[in-house]
């Protein structure tokens, strides 16, 4: 395959592979796709950042970003302290190392079903937790 490229001002025509080729042309579409979403969005209210993140090699969190996830995090572990230490185990190897119930109960040597209850209680304090508001509650931490 042919392509052109410009070298210092100058078009010069050289020779590719079909993948290069095809590669070339996604990224192109890509570029004009994000310039397109630029171009809709130009008072950036609803111009999504994930599209940048996606799209861009070179994406960091911001500051701000940052310190929500890290504030939230705080907030999530404090929910998680008024729970008991097998709730917050059974809690954490469900929802982080995405294992199911059948699973947990097999590592922790219970039923699924003393698992489930376990989960749900956690959930209900959490939700309970957020409902009133992270610094409204009786909760120490």
């Amino acid at each position: 395959m042919e392509a052109f490229i410009k070298i210092n001002g100058q078009t010069v025509s050289v020779e590719i592979t079909v993948e290069v080729y095809e590669y070339l042309d996604r990224a192109k579409h890509k570029n004009e796709n994000l310039i397109h979403e630029q171009r809709r969005h130009w008072d950036r209210r609803e111009f999504d950042e994930y599209i940048i993140a996606r799209e861009s090699r070179y994406y960091s969190e911001m500051p701000e970003q940052w310190l929500c996830r890290k504030e939230t995090l705080q907030e999530i572990m404090v929910a998680l302290e008024s729970c008991t230490e097998i709730q917050r185990q059974r809690f954490l190897l469900f929802a982080l190392d995405g294992m199911n119930y059948a699973e947990i109960g097999k590592f922790c040597g219970c039923s699924k079903y003393a698992v489930r209850d376990s989960i749900e209680a956690v959930r209900k304090k959490c939700r309970d937790f957020f409902k009133n508001g992270p610094h409204e509650t009786g909760f120490s931490g």
